[in-house]
């Protein structure tokens, strides 16, 4: 999440999960106060999440049904062509029959997949876009936390980072309130043509490439006679 590479308004840091406490010891000690965060937590247990995750039910049951029915039609499709591939197997039969079964299974599982995929294209796109409206207040929503909660330095939890950290240092409830404060709940539609934010840099970073203008050629040296 590179919106957590900028520093706090009070700290100037925030310590990711790969930063064990024990790697900062000048900083821990400087500070007036620590806090611990359960980033994940916080997202999960958003208002903004969870309301998003009951409306998109609601809001792309189409999509939902035409994938689930798709699935079941996919799995009823192989189902035959899985019981025939284990009979071969125990007959012996030839390994270029066993290979020419197995490509077909497998030509048929990723045509499924990519089906399936596009299928539910939309609703990958809001959980996307929900996502990263959260992802968007979280610096703020943490900010606000350490300033009530007269902090100085975070450090994110998780992933091994902190292995324990007591209670009144864990202010992860403090940034879901006021994260919940700040966006009591997200757009669960993204507009047309909307796309994450790793692709809409990609798609930058390339743009930026291609209006480099190219390198112009050496000039030849003139040659004597």
């Amino acid at each position: 999440m590179k919106t957590f590479l900028k520093p706090l308004m009070m700290a100037g840091l925030i310590l990711t999960a790969s930063a064990p406490i024990a790697a900062v010891p000048a900083a821990a000690q400087q500070a007036q106060g620590l806090g611990v965060v359960n980033l994940n937590a916080i997202i999960a247990r958003s208002n903004a999440l969870q309301t998003a995750e009951q409306q998109r039910q609601t809001t792309y049951a189409a999509q939902i049904q035409q994938a689930t029915q798709r699935q079941q039609q996919l799995a009823a499709q192989l189902q035959p062509l899985y019981t025939q591939f284990q009979a071969a197997q125990q007959s012996n039969a030839g390994q270029q029959a066993l290979q020419q079964q197995a490509a077909q299974i497998q030509q048929i599982e990723a045509a499924g997949q990519r089906e399936l995929q596009t299928i539910l294209q939309p609703v990958a796109l809001s959980r996307a876009y929900v996502q990263e409206q959260i992802e968007e207040q979280l610096d703020r929503a943490i900010q606000q936390a350490a300033t009530k909660k007269r902090i100085d330095l975070v450090i994110e939890a998780g992933q091994g980072g902190v292995l324990y950290a007591a209670a009144p240092l864990n202010i992860t409830q403090d940034v879901l309130t006021e994260l919940n404060t700040l966006l009591p709940s997200a757009q669960l539609v993204p507009p047309q043509g909307w796309l994450p934010r790793e692709i809409r840099e990609q798609q930058a970073a390339a743009a930026a490439q291609q209006a480099q203008p190219a390198a112009a050629p050496a000039p030849q040296q003139p040659t004597g006679r």
